[in-house]
């Protein structure tokens, strides 16, 4: 949204990594702010950009349930202190206003990188594949440095990050997806790769991950990828992948037995004797007990020269 006629310049502010303001040439850092309370304040306010937060939350997040009679008055010497710093000279035309009962940050007077970042998120969930991968690895390259870095033990902060945490598990899993749309499978597979290192039961990201694996030629590696995976759901959700990774598992097996005349003739045994269980109608008919019979001495062998290597 273009800035007003008149209106000051937007301060631009950096939430990726160390806190830093920018307005008119002027770098601010978290020390410029007067200490953590105010910096707090600020970050709260940006976290909630355009929705106006209340004094009694903002005591409340910051003071907790015991906080003093004099909470009130200390927040309004905060906030006196974040404008001069943010807007000298503007008290009612810069960024920081009072509104209902609190205060709020006007978005078209900032510019916040977090904001950006969503942004990007959003366009790229409407493009077609090319321009969404662009988007998608600009958004994740803005936000590589973690959210609030300053702050480490304030339980606000650790909210907003797990948030914006899942939120780029999201945006790798969709550029893995968008690079392997595009053939970029080197891509698709280090974008799968990173999401499952973020979030490990997160099966959309592991079938991406054996999918990508799998387009660019590599069945032992998905195979590997997969059996990790299925270790990990038996372990942590005690239950197996879901059919998409499982149909994404079959895929690999019989990509892999292509490469063995021997192992391609087991799996095409196993495969039979699975339909030929599962199938309708009546079983036992001579051509049924000849496939059965046929099957079974391929597996035999097969189970025979195993056991003599072992």
């Amino acid at each position: 949204m273009p800035t007003p006629p008149g209106a000051p310049p937007p301060i631009s502010v950096q939430l990726f990594g160390p806190l830093e303001i920018r307005r008119d040439g002027v770098s601010l850092t978290a020390a410029d702010l007067g200490g953590s309370k105010p910096r707090h304040i600020l970050e709260l306010l940006l976290l909630n950009l355009g929705t106006p937060v209340s004094k009694t939350r903002l005591i409340e997040i910051l003071w907790g349930p015991h906080a003093s009679d004099g909470a009130v008055a200390t927040l309004e010497s905060y906030v006196s202190g974040i404008r001069r710093a943010i807007q000298p000279g503007q008290t009612k035309t810069g960024p920081l206003r009072t509104a209902n009962s609190g205060y709020v940050l006007e978005p078209r007077l900032v510019d916040l990188d977090l904001t950006r970042f969503h942004g990007l998120l959003l366009a790229a969930g409407c493009a077609a594949p090319a321009e969404a991968y662009a988007l998608l690895v600009e958004a994740l390259e803005l936000s590589a440095e973690p959210l609030l870095g300053f702050e480490l033990v304030a339980d606000w902060a650790d909210a907003a990050r797990a948030r914006h945490a899942a939120d780029r598990v999201a945006a790798k899993i969709a550029a893995a997806e968008a690079a392997l749309s595009l053939g970029r499978h080197d891509e698709a597979v280090r974008w799968a790769q990173s999401a499952v290192r973020s979030e490990p039961l997160n099966e959309r990201a592991w079938t991406v991950l054996v999918t990508a694996f799998e387009h660019a030629g590599l069945p032992v590696e998905g195979l590997s990828a997969y059996e990790r995976c299925r270790r990990l759901f038996d372990r942590a959700l005690a239950c197996p992948p879901g059919p998409a990774l499982q149909a994404a598992h079959l895929r690999l097996l019989r990509q892999r037995a292509e490469e063995n005349t021997e192992l391609s003739e087991v799996l095409a045994a196993l495969l039979l004797l699975g339909e030929r269980l599962h199938a309708p109608g009546p079983k036992g008919t001579a051509a049924d007990d000849r496939l059965r019979e046929n099957a079974g001495r391929i597996l035999d062998s097969f189970l025979q020269r195993v056991r003599t290597a072992v």
